[in-house]
């Protein structure tokens, strides 16, 4: 395990960590106690864990989010969208607020860079992990990975529909998301946050996704994780994700959630928000 470090990463001015390339990264910051860092799915920013920030707020905890690069409110560089990097932005924020004793709390692809950032970076700053819908450890199909997703489909996913019309493909995939009883104005409020994210970084994000393997990094955490999956999740099913990363991790509790998509942190709030309460009060 490899230790990079980040410097030259501050804050700028009220919830804005500049960091070390000169990109501008919004973060907010609530309430005092044990800090707990929440890092977004793929097209998601800080916005989607603010019923989780404000619940453990509440319960006496620091909680922190923030806008991965070309997401929200943080800068849209136009570069930077590989893992390593995001991993280093990850580092930045951290270092930048100086937390120690973190809980890491990732969604989707942000689970991918948690692991990247323990992998590169060391666990000195963390105190345990929670992996919820979690993309890792290999999502496409290859010789050794027989029941991945086929490139192609990703590809057509990027080239055909991405690029062509991204609110059509968020408006068809809102509903695999999230509950069929989900109430519309949550739906609304969700279905917004992609459509805050540049473009270039929802493709070449996806493209990282598809291009990394995070096989050989999941046995080298030795850190508390807590993995919730959903046995209707089918961006990350449960098969191809949790199930394989749960073997691989050495110190990990798997909280399987029967009939959860992959919004779970709505639909199923109030037991992620539990959940979470539990892990890191225990």
């Amino acid at each position: 395990m490899t230790a990079y470090k980040i410097s030259g990463a501050r804050i700028i001015e009220p919830n804005t960590v500049r960091t070390a390339d000169g990109v501008n990264l919004y973060f907010r910051d609530w309430g005092e106690g044990e800090p707990v860092l929440f890092v977004g799915g793929w097209s998601l920013g800080a916005d989607s864990w603010c019923y989780q920030m404000l619940a453990l707020a509440e319960q006496g905890m620091r909680t922190i989010a923030f806008d991965r690069r070309g997401h929200g409110r943080s800068s849209d560089p136009g570069r930077g969208y590989d893992f390593n990097t995001l991993a280093d932005d990850l580092a930045a924020v951290l270092e930048a607020l100086d937390l120690e004793d973190v809980t890491l709390v990732a969604h989707s692809m942000g689970c991918n860079e948690v692991v990247r950032y323990l992998t590169r970076h060391g666990q000195r700053r963390i105190k345990r992990v929670a992996m919820l819908g979690t993309m890792t450890p290999y999502v496409v199909k290859a010789h050794d990975n027989p029941n991945g997703i086929d490139p192609s489909v990703l590809e057509h996913f990027r080239n055909e529909q991405l690029m062509k019309d991204l609110p059509k493909w968020v408006d068809d995939n809102l509903p695999p998301f999230v509950a069929p009883e989900t109430p519309q104005g949550m739906r609304d409020w969700l279905r917004a946050m992609p459509m805050q994210a540049s473009l270039q970084a929802l493709y070449e994000c996806n493209r990282s996704l598809q291009r990394e393997d995070f096989r050989a990094e999941l046995p080298q955490i030795t850190l508390p994780v807590l993995l919730i999956a959903g046995t209707n999740d089918v961006s990350a099913p449960f098969e191809l994700t949790a199930k394989p990363s749960a073997a691989l991790l050495p110190n990990v509790k798997l909280n399987v959630y029967e009939g959860a998509p992959h919004g779970m942190f709505l639909t199923h709030m109030a037991r992620v928000n539990s959940d979470l309460l539990d892990f890191i009060q225990s």
